[in-house]
């Protein structure tokens, strides 16, 4: 497992650990229940959302008397009812909040979407004590699950693609100061990107890639799932050539790489391993000037060469395992959008002016 991964894993239960001792105690249980089938990133995202929640009942409602995250029993939980838990949902509507950087007062707003990850954690909790024998009710079931309003998949066709990578290579259209950037990082953005468009692999999973990862002459490498597990995934000679010139251009940069960062594949401007804003950034800036009226992101090429992938082949199998989701059925939403291949079809099989 990569030493990258590692770290992030580290990180990510070291919030946790802080996290936790801000919630009631009971509730200790629950995370050790969840420790086996779940991220870190998961779980730490359970702590952020049951935070929000607990606050809320402490300070908002009068028949849960307990006055403090500490002072917070299962006897208390035991207390809470449906309407709390809808409550709870109109105030994520429009609430305010104090944990901001300067510890000012700041405005935070729910979608639907936010509110119904919220109230996903708080019927897994329930689930839990109530599946223990430790509370009498589920009332979190009782309560419907907010409607998250269906979005237009956005992702780029393959002759998209080939323009957002044009515009990597030659950097067409870029300012003065982002082509004097441009000049130095040419190779790897080129490199960067056609990995993330080529092969469908997580922002998240890319910056983590090592050197020893990769096999430029087999044309696969290696890389750590969401969750932990390892894949061998493979390019095209496409992906191999850009491959090839960014890691000539990267091996003069020997004795120049900062301590601890000798192994990533890809690296900073300040000569470390590149962050996932940075990966953000640069596919936005080069897409904006690409595709500008649509909003790319990393996760949006994964997307695209998902869809992509299934449109070519029809294979939601093959999809789904070169993208590493375990149920087919994530896969086949996500990427097999038929309502925008069916438009396509109709737009081309259209004639304005009839058989002339």
């Amino acid at each position: 497992m990569s030493r990258y991964y590692d770290e992030q894993e580290l990180k990510n239960k070291q919030k946790l650990d802080l996290l936790r001792k801000e919630l009631p105690p009971f509730l200790s249980e629950f995370f050790r229940s969840r420790t086996d089938h779940t991220s870190s990133r998961t779980r730490l995202a359970y702590a952020y959302d049951l935070r929000l929640f607990f606050n809320f009942l402490i300070s908002e409602t009068r028949e849960i008397d307990a006055k403090s995250m500490d002072d917070f029993t299962l006897e208390h939980f035991g207390k809470i009812t449906d309407e709390h838990i809808e409550e709870f949902l109109e105030y994520l509507g429009y609430y305010v909040t104090n944990r901001n950087v300067e510890g000012a007062e700041f405005h935070v707003e729910n979608q639907t979407g936010g509110k119904a990850r919220k109230l996903s954690t708080i019927r897994a909790v329930f689930a839990y004590f109530y599946k223990k024998g430790k509370v009498s009710a589920n009332p979190a079931e009782l309560v419907d699950m907010p409607p998250v309003r269906e979005k237009a998949k956005v992702y780029l066709d393959v002759d998209e693609i080939a323009d957002l990578l044009d515009m990597a290579e030659g950097g067409a259209n870029l300012t003065k100061r982002q082509k004097d950037y441009h000049a130095h990082t040419r190779s790897r953005d080129v490199a960067l990107l056609s990995l993330l468009a080529g092969t469908g692999i997580r922002v998240s999973e890319l910056v983590g890639l090592n050197l020893n990862d990769v096999d430029v002459d087999r044309g696969s490498f290696r890389v750590v799932r969401k969750g932990g597990d390892e894949a061998i995934l493979f390019f095209s000679e496409e992906i191999e050539m850009a491959l090839r010139e960014y890691l000539e251009i990267r091996g003069l940069k020997k004795g120049k790489i900062q301590a601890g960062h000798e192994n990533a594949l890809f690296l900073s401007m300040q000569n470390r391993r590149i962050t996932a804003r940075a990966v953000q950034n640069l596919v936005k800036k080069y897409s904006e000037l690409a595709v500008s009226f649509k909003k790319i992101t990393p996760h949006k090429l994964r997307s695209s060469f998902g869809t992509n992938m299934y449109r070519q082949t029809g294979d939601i199998y093959l999809v789904a395992d070169l993208l590493g989701h375990k149920d087919v059925n994530t896969t086949r939403k996500s990427y097999a959008d038929t309502k925008q291949e069916a438009g396509r079809r109709a737009a081309k099989a259209y004639r304005l002016r009839g058989d002339d």
